[in-house]
């Protein structure tokens, strides 16, 4: 595309051909007025590379508007017939046109309208479950099914994929960021410990008790709020009510009384924690949250894939000259480290961990496996159906020797091929009959759960998963 800005911001160099001439054709009417036009579409470009909304709202109309405008006074510039102010003006309405493209292609990128499906799913789902009951008068009770369904939610949206487009990735993380707030609200209800004491034990209690009633009430508000369910109140205002409620329940005299000193404490917990999800209405406009390619996490799951990739590489060459490379305890101290990864309750990262201990754990298999081969030593008496499972245990360490180092799509043959092999090696394990050895029967369920895991690990591969 050729928008100066635009290329910049994703990093690449502008190419889009000659820039316009600031010195002997600076004062020509028509010149100026190009000059001006490129201005104006310099300040409206960052805007374009940002927005994440749809057609139907309201920034998107008015920049659309102001594009439109634009392009209509390139096209009424008089260029007298003159090739130097005919280019600049096919320049100028060039880049015009490339943000209308661009900021049309996000706001009904197949991606984006995915990404509103979940969230809209997800706002019938919070609707039924939580806020309607609460608007009814009663309470909301928190099932296993809505908690289920939510989560299942949650790993649909890290799925969505965004070919790295900024506004396609704000809008992801924007709906994740919102629905990973209420999964934590509505959990913590079903964590919820914090009973009423008995208004006898102290003066405090029941003005406790009835902070207690607001705060239920609160937590309902926020996932609407957060849902985007309610239209009247905002999260400042709850913020207001929640942080007055902070300051009296710290003035209420619960002094010498340690179990109501501790109830209290329990009560200022709970607002504390719908608090921290207040601050989501600006969330997504700062880089660094969105792009988790700045994730201090991200970066210490890559720097552990990228150890993998190395010993890997090492492991799979000694294997290729008849040897056995065993870095076993450095990659036991790398599942370690991806065990510490603070995930942030973040789905995406979560999902990147987990991806990450797969590939060490895929090495690891490999390498038990390759072990258990070269130490193998049959007896006479070993049951052919034994020996069988052990023959295809050999050819699925030669196939997942394949598996570890392809990097390919599943459109590609050598996919294909591999998929084909690992399949019919279950079907020659399907085709062993143990009669009755119990060791082969455990050998051959081995040999199944193994080759099932290599299929999993080629699929995952290929699957085009992002952060």
């Amino acid at each position: 595309m050729a928008v100066r800005w635009l290329c910049s911001l994703f990093g690449k160099p502008f190419d889009g051909g000659k820039r316009m001439d600031h010195g002997s054709q600076q004062q020509h009417p028509a010149m100026n007025r190009l000059y001006e036009v490129q201005r104006e579409v310099q300040s409206l470009g960052p805007q374009v590379c940002t927005f994440s909304g749809l057609k139907n709202e309201r920034e998107y109309r008015r920049l659309e508007r102001e594009l439109t405008q634009l392009l209509l006074e390139v096209d009424q510039v008089d260029t007298e017939g003159r090739a130097d102010l005919q280019g600049a003006r096919k320049r100028a309405a060039q880049e015009v046109e490339g943000l209308l493209r661009y900021l049309e292609e996000n706001a009904t990128h197949p991606s984006r309208l995915a990404i509103e499906e979940l969230s809209r799913e997800a706002q019938r789902l919070v609707e039924q479950g939580v806020v309607e009951p609460q608007r009814a008068g009663g309470t909301a009770e928190i099932s296993d099914e809505l908690v289920d369904a939510v989560q299942e939610l949650i790993l649909r949206l890290t799925q969505v994929k965004t070919g790295g487009r900024v506004p396609l990735r704000k809008a992801r993380y924007r709906a994740l960021t919102r629905l990973c707030a209420v999964q934590d609200i509505i959990e913590g209800r079903t964590r919820q410990q914090t009973l009423p004491l008995s208004e006898d034990t102290h003066v405090a209690v029941q003005r406790i008790n009835q902070v207690m009633v607001h705060v239920s009430g609160a937590r309902s508000q926020l996932v609407a709020l957060l849902m985007g369910l309610s239209g009247r109140d905002s999260c400042a205002h709850l913020s207001r009510v929640l942080t007055e409620l902070l300051v009296e329940l710290d003035a209420l005299d619960v002094s010498g009384n340690a179990a109501v000193r501790n109830y209290r404490k329990q009560v200022v917990e709970e607002i504390n924690s719908l608090l921290k999800h207040l601050d989501l209405e600006g969330e997504g406009d700062d880089t660094r949250r969105y792009d988790l390619g700045q994730n201090d996490s991200i970066r210490q799951i890559e720097a552990v894939r990228g150890r993998v990739g190395q010993l890997q590489g090492e492991v799979l060459r000694h294997c290729g000259v008849g040897d056995l490379f065993r870095p076993k305890p450095e990659l036991q101290s790398l599942l370690t480290h991806l065990d510490q990864v603070d995930t942030a309750r973040n789905p995406c990262i979560r999902e990147a961990r987990r991806r990450a201990v797969l590939e060490v754990q895929a090495v690891i298999t490999f390498l038990d496996l390759r072990e258990a081969l070269i130490c193998r030593q049959p007896s006479p008496n070993e049951p052919s159906q034994h020996r069988a499972v052990w023959i295809v245990l050999g050819s699925l360490s030669d196939l997942q020797a394949q598996v570890l180092c392809f990097n390919g799509k599943q459109a590609d043959k050598s996919y294909m091929l591999l998929e084909e092999l690992l399949t019919k090696q279950l079907l020659a394990l399907d085709a062993v009959d143990p009669q009755g050895d119990e060791m082969t029967k455990v050998a051959r369920k081995q040999a199944v759960k193994f080759a099932q895991n290599i299929l999993s690990f080629l699929d995952m591969k290929t699957d085009e998963w992002e952060y």
